[in-house]
C-alpha cells in the first residue's frame, strides 16, 4: 500500500482572525494566491460568497507542461474562525485531504494547513513523489509570500 504524504505550514499574520477567515473562507480568493503559472480557472458557479459543507467547487490547474488537468473539491467541514476542510472528489490525486486552521494569537492569527496527500497508480505513482512535493512546497511557498503581501508579517 502506498504512503499518505503529509504538508504542514503554520504562518501569523497581524491581522483578526475574522478577517483571515472572511478572506480564506470566500473560494475565489484561492486564484489570488495560487501561483499564476497555474493558471487556476473555476469551471463551476459559487453560490455565495463564503463557504459551507456541502460545497462543491471545480476548476482547471495546469500543473505539468501546460495539461489542463480537472480538479473538484468539496467543502467537507466548516466551523467558522476556526477551520475548514476540503477533499477532492475527482482530481490528480488518489487523496486529498486539506485542513485549514485558524487561532487567533496576542498579534493576530495563526493559520495551519495540514494537506494530506496520495498519489494514484500505486507503486508508480511513488515515482512521480519528489516532482509532486517540490510543486506542493512551491505552491505553499508561493501562498506564504503572496499573504504576507497583501497582510504583513508578524514582527517577533
Amino acid at each position: 500500500m502506498s504512503h499518505v504524504n503529509l504538508v504542514r505550514q503554520v504562518q501569523q499574520l497581524p491581522i483578526s482572525v475574522e478577517k483571515a477567515w472572511d478572506f480564506f473562507s470566500h473560494p475565489k480568493n484561492l486564484a489570488v494566491i495560487t501561483p499564476p503559472h497555474l493558471n487556476l480557472k473555476f469551471t463551476n458557479e459559487l453560490h455565495g460568497e463564503a463557504i459551507y459543507p456541502g460545497q462543491i467547487i471545480t476548476y482547471k490547474v495546469k500543473p505539468l507542461l501546460r495539461i489542463p488537468l480537472f480538479w473538484m473539491t468539496e467543502i467537507t467541514h466548516v466551523e467558522p474562525y476556526k477551520l475548514f476542510v476540503d477533499e477532492q472528489r475527482k482530481g490528480p490525486y488518489a487523496l486529498w485531504h486539506h485542513q485549514h486552521h485558524f487561532k487567533p494569537i496576542d498579534t493576530g492569527v495563526e493559520m495551519t494547513d495540514i494537506v494530506h496527500y496520495k498519489l494514484p497508480f500505486g507503486i508508480f505513482g511513488g515515482l512521480g513523489k519528489p516532482l509532486v512535493r517540490k510543486q506542493l512546497d512551491e505552491l505553499f511557498t508561493y501562498r506564504r509570500k503572496r499573504v504576507e503581501e497583501l497582510f504583513g508579517t508578524v514582527s517577533n
